[in-house]
């Protein structure tokens, strides 16, 4: 399995269920994959939240959903990977263009987080359910970059924040 691929099984789910369930239906996708593939699966979704580990888009989900953890972080990249492909890139381009996605301007209105903790176990619910296993443990290795220093500051700070995310920090009336 490449991203390309990847990519299209998330966009097959989001069309086959509603968004709290992309992860569950894109996971019974893959279980009726070749047992190689679905295995090859998690590799990509571990690269993809690699390519994600940036320190301004945990700000943004730190602004979004009032705070961020580690575990925090990595739930909100779980979520933004069912958000598909075009929402995912153009978040680690500019994360400040979440404030223009209507899950967010929704989140912002209801005071609700966003984070999908079951994305990241798409490939694991999906080798299971397909071979009736566990997935391997040597079938994914899991490397993230060091985060950007010029991000490096407390993102309660509200004129900091303001001033790289402005959009975001308006919607949730971050200042």
């Amino acid at each position: 399995m490449d991203k390309q691929t990847f990519w299209k099984l998330i966009e097959t789910a989001r069309a086959d269920a509603a968004p709290e369930e992309v992860a569950s239906r894109a996971a019974e996708l893959l279980a009726d994959r070749p047992e190689a593939e679905i295995a090859a699966s998690q590799q990509v979704l571990w690269d993809l939240l690699a390519e994600s580990y940036r320190a301004p888009l945990w700000a943004a989900a730190y602004v979004i959903n009032g705070g961020c953890s580690d575990d925090g972080f990595d739930y909100f990249r779980g979520w933004l990977l069912t958000q598909g492909q075009e929402t995912f890139e153009t978040a680690l381009t500019d994360p400040d263009a979440l404030a223009a996605h209507p899950a967010v301007r929704e989140a912002a209105a209801k005071g609700r987080d966003l984070w999908d903790e079951g994305a990241l176990s798409i490939a694991w619910r999906a080798y299971e359910a397909g071979t009736g296993r566990e997935l391997p443990a040597d079938s994914f290795t899991i490397s993230y970059p060091a985060l950007d220093p010029s991000w490096d500051f407390d993102f309660g700070d509200t004129d900091e924040i303001s001033a790289r995310l402005p959009r975001l920090s308006a919607l949730f009336a971050y200042s």
